[in-house]
């Protein structure tokens, strides 16, 4: 069953960050606020997530090439979820996120999900996971907005600085 995909991906996501710092635990779980187009953003982002993984409990895998395509997807994707959580659990002094993976992008931790479900999505030869996942990604975009925008206002000249310097994908 494809859903034992999860168990890494969890254990990367919430039990690495746990053991590394509860408050970026708690800083993670905390979304932006979001206004006009990203409010409905926001509601398929969190539909398609919990899609996401609801679907892998029903979701097989395949042989051959895509699996291996997949697989090396989902490894590559969470490799950079690692990265993506000790950069995230270290942040510099002003408080921002400089570390590892966020050196050459914004946001390493929405790209390592991409990855880690599309390597999913390619492992099951699943165009519904698929199709879940461009809207995740999509919605979640707009989400990245909400983040940015919270973090001007948090952090003002210093995060405009690394807008600057720093791309928001790879």
């Amino acid at each position: 069953m494809a859903a034992m995909l999860l168990i890494p991906f969890f254990l990367l996501r919430f039990g690495l960050m746990a053991l590394l710092s509860r408050p970026a635990l708690a800083r993670a779980a905390a979304f932006a606020p979001v206004t006009g187009a990203e409010i409905p953003a926001y509601w398929v982002y969190q539909l398609s997530n919990a899609a996401l993984i609801i679907a892998l409990f029903f979701l097989q895998f395949t042989g051959g090439p895509l699996l291996l395509g997949g697989t090396a997807l989902y490894g590559a994707g969470s490799v950079l979820l690692a990265a993506s959580v000790a950069g995230f659990c270290t942040p510099d002094e002003n408080g921002i996120n400089l570390r590892g993976a966020y050196r050459y992008s914004r946001n390493p931790m929405y790209m390592s999900y991409f990855l880690v479900f599309l390597g999913c999505a390619a492992m099951t030869a699943s165009l519904l996971l698929l199709a879940l996942l461009l809207c995740f990604q999509i919605s979640a975009h707009w989400i990245i907005r909400a983040e940015e925008r919270s973090c001007i206002q948090r952090f003002g000249q210093d995060y405009l600085d690394y807008m600057k310097q720093v791309r928001r994908y790879f």
